[in-house]
């Protein structure tokens, strides 16, 4: 059998579902929202041993905090606005069309893709599947293979607690996660590598899909002269090793003063070793998520060392192969050219450029492709307002790290390399709508005077109009 048939028929039921409610009202919208939420607080545990099972070892408090509280959170700022986010909005009409008048309508655009990672598994499936819902789509979902034993639980329960015309989950591996990308869906949203994120919407371009692409790239943490190195490092360091590096807006390398590195290097492994006292079997460390990955990172710090950096690892009898437990690693004075500064890292590894100035750091980041996010330290406001104007990232975090993520009046998304579109919160509702420009004409219109026969009168009407443009 054609392995596209069962999901064009999954795609026909949803869409013909769609077709039968196309604007589904408010409290159909909110009663969606109100079963995924029970989906999450009846199963917020066996979600997260599910996840850890399939990492070898996933801290079950990070799985609480930035997966199940963040979609629910999500859940709960969209129930609470959705009704105002679902009004038409009146918008000043042009005067030459006066006393007619302008409103934009949100409309679901219909059946809607989302291709979730494995990094966080859950966050990435459900926070669009929110916003989809509460703009009034339907909703299909490829979790990733790669955490299989979570993806069965997830279609578990979103089958208990959904109809499959309203949302589902599908199954298989990286030939259906293709397969799922080239189906005519009236939005995909895809998260994942950038490499991969071409080729989805290469594949979405066949049907005209309009595509939302979350992707990843070197995010830079920079450390101003003004900085507290001390604070920063530990910051850093907390967002670093979360989820042992695993997360797509982790700092990927940092920029620093040359007289600041031994501070930075001092006090972050005093985080390092505050937050993780030991590494093998502590269940607050993560591990990396497969072999192929783990032997991925050692790969890259082994090529770093036969260039010429320097490797610190912490504490230096980390790492353990058995469960995949890969230790904290700064690497000190890398070349541009090495593979772990132009791969994204995506684990446990921090190298540290050393600058000699403010404008340096700032070249350094403009050098290169534009980054999902972007962090900054320091208390100086106009070295600040440099960074954020001179340089281009997805979102930025000042004096911290990660955190503009978790706010639901910032849109999160990613620019060039990093991705195309942003979500969360409103900027969710509104990506998954369609904004229906609606004019309505008076039973007195303006515009009845300037129908043929043209003549003199047609004439001093545009030169009128003219005169008041």
């Amino acid at each position: 059998m054609d392995r596209d048939d069962p999901l064009s028929g999954l795609l026909a039921q949803q869409r013909a579902a769609f077709g039968r409610e196309p604007y589904p009202t408010l409290d159909a919208r909110l009663a969606r929202l109100q079963r995924l939420q029970a989906l999450l607080e009846a199963n917020g545990e066996r979600i997260a041993r599910a996840i850890s099972a399939d990492f070898g070892n996933r801290s079950l408090h990070e799985t609480a905090i930035a997966e199940t509280f963040f979609v629910l959170a999500g859940i709960s700022h969209t129930r609470r606005h959705l009704r105002r986010w679902m009004k038409a909005r009146r918008v000043p009409t042009s005067f030459h069309s006066l006393p007619g008048t302008s409103r934009i309508l949100p409309q679901p655009v219909g059946v809607v893709g989302v291709v979730s990672p494995w990094n966080y598994p859950l966050q990435l499936a459900l926070a669009p599947a929110v916003a989809a819902l509460a703009a009034g789509n339907r909703v299909l979902v490829k979790p990733s293979e790669i955490t299989p034993g979570f993806s069965a639980l997830l279609a578990e329960l979103v089958a208990q607690h959904f109809d499959a015309a309203e949302c589902a989950v599908v199954l298989g591996d990286a030939e259906v996660g293709k397969a799922f990308v080239r189906q005519p869906f009236d939005h995909l949203f895809f998260t994942g590598s950038t490499a991969v994120g071409r080729q989805v919407a290469l594949a979405a371009a066949a049907n005209l899909v309009p595509v939302t692409l979350e992707l990843g790239g070197k995010s830079p943490a920079i450390l101003d002269a003004t900085a507290d190195v001390a604070q920063a490092a530990a910051r850093i360091a907390a967002g670093k090793l979360f989820n042992a590096g695993q997360t797509c807006i982790a700092p990927d390398y940092v920029l620093l003063p040359r007289a600041s590195q031994d501070a930075f290097v001092a006090a972050f492994t005093a985080a390092a070793r505050r937050m993780y006292p030991r590494l093998e079997g502590n269940p607050d460390y993560t591990s990396i998520v497969n072999e192929r990955h783990y032997e991925r990172l050692q790969r890259l710090v082994a090529q770093a060392e036969a260039g010429g950096a320097r490797a610190l690892r912490l504490p230096a009898d980390g790492d353990a192969a058995r469960s995949r437990t890969f230790a904290p690693t700064l690497l000190l004075d890398p070349r541009p050219d090495m593979a772990v500064m132009r791969e994204e890292i995506f684990g446990p590894v921090l190298p540290l450029v050393a600058c000699d100035s403010h404008e340096e750091a700032i070249a350094f980041v403009n050098d290169r492709p534009r980054p999902l996010a972007l962090y900054w330290f320091g208390s100086d406001r106009a070295r600040r307002q440099e960074v954020l104007t001179r340089t281009v990232a997805g979102g930025v975090t000042v004096n911290d790290v990660l955190l503009h993520i978790a706010q639901d009046n910032l849109p999160f998304g990613g620019v060039g390399d990093s991705g195309i579109g942003a979500y969360h919160g409103e900027y969710g509702f509104r990506l998954f709508s369609k904004e229906k420009p609606v004019f309505e004409q008076s039973r007195w219109a303006g515009n009845d005077m300037l129908r043929p026969p043209y003549g003199p009168r047609a004439e001093r009407i545009v030169a009128l109009l003219r005169r008041l443009v």
